[in-house]
């Protein structure tokens, strides 16, 4: 895939980081300091599942996933508002300011920048985005610092927190933020069709179709959602593999091969 591009009006890049592509092999956080000294307004949304499953497992709670999202209960909660908003998040923001980045760190719930309610019981103290305010964001990248964004929400009404896939969660900066770039880190190429093909362009009809007959599946499905979302909104989406050496600045700059929404 060439040419994936800023969007219209270029308004910032959304790099979504997981636990699989923050290992010692990748460039993600050297290419995130590299588009912030060169100008470019970078929003970093990251994850931290695996952490997430190492402390549930040391306090004795069970992990559990539907769909790819995860369970969460009131005991659960606390672990996950702690692993994401404390532990990931501070140390994303030291390893970044190492490299010379004003990172700044917040979580969803902070200023209210996302907003959600329960949606399916069943998964507990998880939150369907409602509501954006991304003026907090604006704020901070007009201040020259790269906010590195915690997936917690505050529940409508302001009576909890809620667990928000951190996908879901970049997905719907992207589309508060119309005309930016959205690009996904992962550890695979892309989107891939039932012959292990890289579907290089993701349309909704294509999307329903492979997840319809499985192919698309697991912890892939909300991030062909966030993308989708995001390019509905007027935003570009990209998921590539973060693996690769400079594979985010190959993305911002349309060059490296990946699945795009449309």
């Amino acid at each position: 895939m060439t040419g994936a591009g800023r969007g219209p009006g270029g308004t910032a890049i959304v790099v979504k980081l997981g636990g699989s592509t923050l290992g010692e092999h990748d460039t993600a956080l050297d290419d995130i300091a590299a588009l912030s000294r060169g100008g470019e307004r970078v929003v970093v949304v990251h994850g931290g599942g695996a952490e997430i499953t190492r402390w549930l497992q040391i306090h004795q709670i069970p992990s559990h996933f539907v769909d790819g999202l995860r369970v969460t209960d009131e005991a659960a909660l606390r672990v996950v508002v702690a692993v994401l908003a404390g532990a990931v998040n501070k140390e994303l923001v030291a390893e970044l300011g190492g490299r010379g980045v004003a990172a700044f760190g917040l979580c969803g719930a902070d200023g209210a920048l996302l907003e959600g309610e329960v949606e399916n019981a069943a998964l507990g103290r998880v939150g369907a985005v409602r509501w954006v305010r991304p003026a907090v964001l604006e704020m901070l990248l007009a201040a020259g610092y790269v906010p590195v964004v915690a997936p917690i929400a505050v529940e409508r009404g302001g009576a909890g927190l809620l667990n928000v896939n951190a996908d879901t969660a970049a997905g719907e900066l992207a589309a508060a933020l119309p005309g930016s770039l959205l690009v996904f880190l992962t550890d695979v190429a892309g989107v891939l069709d039932g012959a292990g093909r890289l579907v290089e362009r993701l349309t909704r009809t294509e999307a329903d179709r492979l997840h319809a007959d499985g192919t698309i599946s697991s912890g892939m499905i909300p991030k062909v959602e966030a993308c989708l979302r995001a390019a509905d909104a007027g935003s570009a989406a990209t998921i590539v593999d973060g693996r690769k050496a400079g594979a985010l600045r190959a993305a911002v700059a349309g060059e490296m091969p990946g699945t795009r929404a449309r």
